[in-house]
């Protein structure tokens, strides 16, 4: 009878936890405050252009699936908005970008200034809509 508990509550933990990822899939959160004297990984840094507001840097690994997916959300947002750029870094051999950044998963998306301020952070597949809402602040021309 104990075996049935310890089952039913191993099953009941990982519907939990389950749900609780899934609602956390794909929503925008604010950026944390950052560290004044933290530099951003040089693959990061080389990829920020000043004429840019806003860079969108998708942090990902070769082997994943919704990768790909990601890809093609940011770069059809990116083609189609003014002052937004889009990047892709695979950290599949250089995990201590990852590790500098707190990215625990792949994708996560970071929506970065042209000075390099983190905006903004998306684990996993963003919603296009959602996530260019968030953005629309950022956006105005940089001078």
């Amino acid at each position: 009878m104990a075996g049935l508990w310890v089952l039913l509550g191993t099953l009941v933990l990982g519907l939990l936890a389950g749900a609780v990822l899934r609602a956390r899939n794909g929503k925008v959160r604010a950026a944390r405050p950052a560290a004044p004297s933290r530099a951003l990984p040089a693959p990061v840094a080389e990829a920020l252009e000043p004429a840019t507001a806003v860079t969108l840097v998708q942090i990902s690994t070769t082997f994943c699936a919704p990768c790909r997916h990601t890809r093609a959300v940011l770069s059809a947002l990116a083609d189609s908005t003014d002052g937004l750029r889009h990047v892709d870094i695979d950290v599949t051999d250089q995990p201590d970008v990852a590790k500098e950044l707190g990215v625990l998963r792949t994708p996560t998306t970071l929506a970065l200034a042209s000075d390099g301020r983190e905006l903004l952070r998306v684990g996993g597949v963003p919603k296009g809509a959602t996530l260019l809402e968030a953005l629309r602040p950022h956006l105005s021309p940089v001078r």
